[in-house]
């Protein structure tokens, strides 16, 4: 059985790395594949970032990449505790009893809200200044 909670606070978590794809649907997703690669991207750009700085060309453009992954892992968080309980258990667990979803779903939405606003607004406002200085020529 598949609950809201556990799936939201995955995606939440490790939504980046494509973890709440494994749960749900298993490592057959084809889908769960893709989520690693622009996170690496991204971690491999933060860590130039840190080691040659701002000028970098990697990191201009994977942090935006990594702030992305982890602002849709906070929308599929979002987006799975407000999915209503018939409506789960229709696609995630057809015949089965629903589960009483309680309070874990509700925590992963605001969470995912914060977490995702926060590192969207981010990847947004570093893309933008990279982009103006570039093409201001600093």
């Amino acid at each position: 059985m598949k609950t809201k909670g556990i799936a939201a606070w995955s995606a939440l978590l490790f939504g980046s790395l494509g973890l709440h794809r494994a749960y749900l649907y298993g490592l057959r997703d084809r889908w769960l594949w893709f989520y690693p690669w622009p996170t690496l991207f991204g971690l491999v750009a933060l860590r130039r970032f840190e080691a040659v700085g701002p000028d970098d060309a990697w990191a201009t453009w994977g942090l935006p990449v990594l702030g992305l992954m982890l602002a849709q892992g906070g929308l599929t968080a979002i987006v799975f505790a407000l999915t209503s309980d018939e409506r789960w258990n229709a696609r995630h667990n057809p015949g089965q009893a629903a589960p009483d979803a309680r309070w874990a779903p509700i925590l992963a939405a605001i969470a995912g809200l914060l977490c995702g606003g926060a590192s969207l607004m981010s990847a947004i406002v570093f893309a933008a200044q990279r982009y103006f200085e570039l093409s201001l020529g600093k």
